[in-house]
């Protein structure tokens, strides 16, 4: 059986693409698929590699027992495409810088994280310049997502 290995890609890497990752591998690691799924996450620019998640990201995952604290903000590069199975964009935007990178014979999946969503939003949106409650919300679209991308992946010979 083939590993997993799934990027969730955000713009900075310090909102939306940590939270994402941080609940992702809870709850890989809850269903008993640390050793079937790696998990990761980055963003499309570099305006804040090598810090930590923003604080209210922290904070809002925390509440929910979620930990981002040892995560670090990196870069999106090419050679991602060569180590993840799926990449998956918070939004339109990002998924078009991810598409200006990839190779073009990537045979992976490379989409919209809310794809796997059960929900009527297309777009993880970014908290950033918003109050508490905005990341509440992505942590909502997050949860749903994940659950939905935990599924997929269990169905889906690797």
């Amino acid at each position: 059986m083939k590993k997993a290995r799934v990027l969730f890609v955000c713009l900075g890497n310090i909102c939306r693409s940590p939270t994402a990752h941080g609940v992702f591998e809870t709850l890989v690691a809850q269903h008993g698929l640390a050793g079937a799924i790696d998990v990761d996450s980055a963003g499309t620019a570099a305006y804040h590699v090598g810090n930590p998640p923003d604080s209210r990201a922290t904070s809002a995952a925390a509440e929910r027992g979620y930990q981002l604290d040892h995560l670090r903000a990196r870069q999106a590069i090419s050679h991602d495409f060569s180590e993840f199975t799926h990449i998956l964009a918070m939004d339109e935007e990002n998924l078009s810088n991810l598409k200006a990178i990839a190779p073009s014979d990537y045979a992976g999946h490379l989409g919209l994280f809310l794809d796997f969503a059960q929900c009527v939003e297309h777009e993880v949106p970014d908290p950033y310049y918003g109050g508490d409650a905005g990341f509440s919300h992505v942590l909502d679209l997050v949860e749903n997502a994940s659950m939905g991308l935990l599924l997929k992946l269990q169905q889906v010979p690797r």
